[in-house]
């Protein structure tokens, strides 16, 4: 039985070896393709990234290097006389307080304000009872400083007959004649006292001084009246004309002539205009503002128009020469100042020239350029920051210019 079992063993081991192998899970076999996936990837990336950024730097230096695409047009020619808006005060032609220069009370008052008064009407009577009892004493004293002169002027004549007689002595004539002397100038004395008093009880009524508008009262029945108090009893204005004041910046201070006409526009009477004409000039800038203080004067006969206003004064100044107008987007501010860029023909094709420029007048979308620029210079439109004198640019019509993209602009929109 030994020997059987013996012989068992080596054929089911042959058996054994003779079988075929097992084969990989589904499990197995994803992992391991997984694997060789992601080796490819690796590779692939490896591979390529160096080549597209090698292809980027290559991108970015011949575009570094290309000149900027840029737009052009000349700048437009502007009129040579401009319209200035400037803001004017309007006063009255002739505006005046009236003031008390006696004591006494407010008896009564006649006009108040708005009333259109002529010259030397009655305003207001103040009662003063102690400058009436001062005349009447003043004229007293008058009469007797008379009757006084009278009578030494009688004596004086008297001793002068009896002196060429020999009836009197000289000291005696000389006494009586220094006597109506001194009389007489009593009588002076007293004339002019009481022709001050007369003086003072006549400012006891108070009158207009020209014609004009009560513009305002500020005294009333029975309040006292104090001439040393300084309180202001009415104020008249004359409007028939009245005058515009205006500060004209100093570029312009030689276009103020006389007979100069300007438009004044209210907020209150829309669309209409009124008409001044310049009439005289301070001749001097205030150092403060730089501006020159002209007047215009416009008529004001039909009373629309009131002191104290505000409005706007349009002038019609000339600017010796046209000005060349080019858009706000143009304009370059930097450092050095402001400039403009423009296209010229250089050596090796067109390149950009930055120049400085003053400007005039800036309405926010245009600007006056009055020097550092020539009527037909081909002016870059929405420069690049980045942009440099004599550097290259390349034109392209305006129509094409959204080929062009540049960096940045060299002034506000």
């Amino acid at each position: 039985m030994s020997d059987d079992r013996e012989q068992e063993r080596p054929h089911a081991a042959g058996e054994q070896h003779g079988q075929p192998p097992r084969p990989i899970s589904g499990h197995k076999a994803l992992i391991v393709v997984a694997v060789l996936l992601l080796v490819a990837i690796l590779i692939a990336v490896l591979g390529i990234v160096p080549r597209v950024r090698a292809r980027t730097e290559l991108k970015q230096s011949t575009d570094g290097s290309a000149p900027p695409t840029v737009t052009v047009a000349p700048p437009q020619t502007g009129k040579a006389t401009a319209e200035l808006v400037l803001p004017g005060n309007i006063q009255a032609y002739t505006d005046s307080p009236i003031y008390a220069r006696t004591d006494g009370y407010l008896k009564t008052w006649y006009f108040d304000i708005g009333a259109h008064v002529r010259k030397g009407q009655l305003l207001a009577v103040i009662s003063s009872p102690e400058v009436d009892q001062q005349l009447l004493q003043a004229r007293a004293d008058l009469t007797t400083a008379e009757a006084n002169a009278g009578l030494a002027k009688t004596n004086a004549a008297r001793y002068q007959s009896l002196l060429t007689q020999n009836a009197v002595s000289q000291q005696d004539t000389d006494t009586f004649v220094s006597q109506q002397a001194s009389t007489s100038s009593a009588v002076r004395a007293a004339q002019a006292n009481m022709q001050r008093l007369q003086e003072l009880q006549s400012f006891e009524n108070i009158y207009a001084p020209f014609d004009g508008v009560v513009t305002a009262r500020n005294v009333d029945i029975g309040q006292l009246i104090n001439s040393g108090a300084g309180q202001q009893m009415f104020r008249l204005s004359d409007i028939h004309l009245l005058r515009v004041y205006v500060n004209l910046p100093q570029p312009y201070a030689q276009d103020a002539v006389p007979g100069t006409k300007a438009d004044v526009i209210l907020s209150q009477y829309p669309g209409q205009k009124f008409t001044g004409k310049l009439v005289r000039t301070a001749d001097a800038i205030d150092p403060t503002s730089r501006t020159l203080l002209v007047e215009f004067d416009v008529d004001n006969r039909a009373g629309k128009l009131f002191p104290g206003s505000y409005g706007e004064v349009h002038v019609n100044v000339n600017r010796g020469a046209p000005t060349l107008v080019v858009p706000v987007s143009t304009l370059i501010f930097r450092t050095q100042g402001l400039q403009i860029a423009t296209v010229v023909q250089g050596p090796h094709g067109d390149m950009a020239k930055i120049a400085n420029i003053t400007l005039g007048e800036d309405d926010g979308r245009t600007a006056q350029v009055v020097a550092g620029l020539e009527a037909g210079a081909q002016v870059i439109q929405n420069p690049p920051d980045s942009l440099v004198d004599d550097e290259a640019v390349r034109v392209v019509k305006p129509q094409d210019g959204s080929q062009a993209q540049p960096s940045g602009g060299g002034g506000p929109e």
